[in-house]
């Protein structure tokens, strides 16, 4: 999935930063990946094990995410071993969070 036409053009991140922005994303899944769950359709939920660091890590993508692609809308919650992290977005956006969803699953299936 090095392919990124389904990035859609209301992405702000420059061009040429998007493959390290994708690859930034897909170390955290196949690294910490643990549950994937497509609650309702405009909605990805993803468990992420914890660990020294692993926090700030997710926070610190998801700020920088949140910055160029402002139809994400996520939310991060932690307990004592996982850290939760639920990307919703627009109807309009629904292919994007599709395709999010495909390459979670293959980055977290290198596990």
């Amino acid at each position: 999935m090095s392919d990124l036409a389904w990035v859609p053009q209301s992405c702000t991140l420059p061009t040429e930063e998007r493959p390290l922005r994708v690859a930034e994303w897909d170390a955290l899944f196949s690294d910490r990946l643990t549950a994937l769950s497509r609650p309702e359709p405009l909605h990805l939920r993803l468990d992420l094990a914890g660990g020294e660091g692993v926090e700030d890590r997710v926070r610190g993508l998801v700020v920088r995410e949140s910055g160029c692609c402002s139809f994400f809308t996520f939310a991060t919650s932690a307990s004592a071993d996982l850290i939760h992290l639920d990307i919703s977005v627009d109807q309009a956006h629904e292919a994007v969070l599709d395709a999010l969803a495909a390459r979670t699953a293959a980055a977290g299936e290198q596990r």
